[in-house]
């Protein structure tokens, strides 16, 4: 995989305290990728940018529930992404929409991008991945990303049924392939999803106008069961 030439191997210097356990190449175990959360999260509230690192991201997805979570790519993910905000679902984004981002994140990483010397700041003691792990971390991103829903394989989507499933999943993201997951997975993500949908919109201090029509969980977990994978 070719990634942009801006990626090199030349490292910015990190805080060696906190980022001595992460330089092992051995997969990380499930209490290691809790302790790297916990120490972000300590980072954060020593930082005087904590509090908008903490908001970049809803906090309700945990290293447990990465796909394939002993893989290389899963261990990066936590190792990098956590330093900054909360630990990211590869299925925010789909594959296409990835590298942008992923190229964003690892400019911001090295202190540059937006912001000037604002971003200088906020990223001190950050530590950037070095050409192979971009790689690395990058497919993994897209192998386990979102997958878009064919509108033509479920033309249901565009009835009655598939108006709430539509409503609230494309505000964030493509609409996901209700293949993705069993029958019985899709509540819980959906939950997820609701918490994320409040959590955001605490953020920037929504509120519901009267009028407004209002999510209905249960057409959307209806319609996600219906067409979900079989076994």
């Amino acid at each position: 995989m070719q990634l942009p030439g801006q990626y090199n191997r030349r490292m910015p210097r990190i805080a060696a305290f906190v980022f001595a356990a992460l330089l092992s190449a051995t997969p990380a175990r499930a209490q290691d990728a809790i302790q790297l959360v916990e120490q972000a999260k300590k980072r954060w509230a020593e930082s005087p940018h904590g509090s908008l690192l903490e908001r970049i991201l809803p906090p309700t997805f945990a290293p447990r529930q990465l796909p394939e979570p002993k893989s290389r790519g899963a261990r990066l993910l936590v190792q990098y992404c956590v330093q900054c905000h909360n630990l990211p679902n590869p299925a925010m984004h789909h594959a296409a929409k990835w590298p942008g981002i992923f190229e964003r994140m690892v400019v911001r990483m090295r202190g540059k991008g937006n912001l000037g010397e604002l971003m200088q700041d906020m990223m001190a003691g950050v530590e950037a991945p070095s050409v192979d792990e971009a790689e690395a971390l990058l497919a993994y991103l897209q192998q386990h990303g979102q997958r878009p829903l064919d509108p033509k394989k479920y033309p249901a989507v565009n009835l009655p049924e598939g108006q709430s499933f539509k409503l609230a999943c494309q505000q964030c993201h493509v609409l996901p392939d209700p293949r993705r997951h069993k029958a019985s997975e899709w509540p819980a993500v959906v939950a997820r999803m609701e918490k994320n949908m409040e959590w955001m919109n605490r953020v920037v201090g929504n509120r519901h106008e009267p009028d407004e029509p209002q999510l209905r969980i249960e057409e959307i977990n209806a319609f996600l069961i219906k067409y979900a994978r079989k076994g």
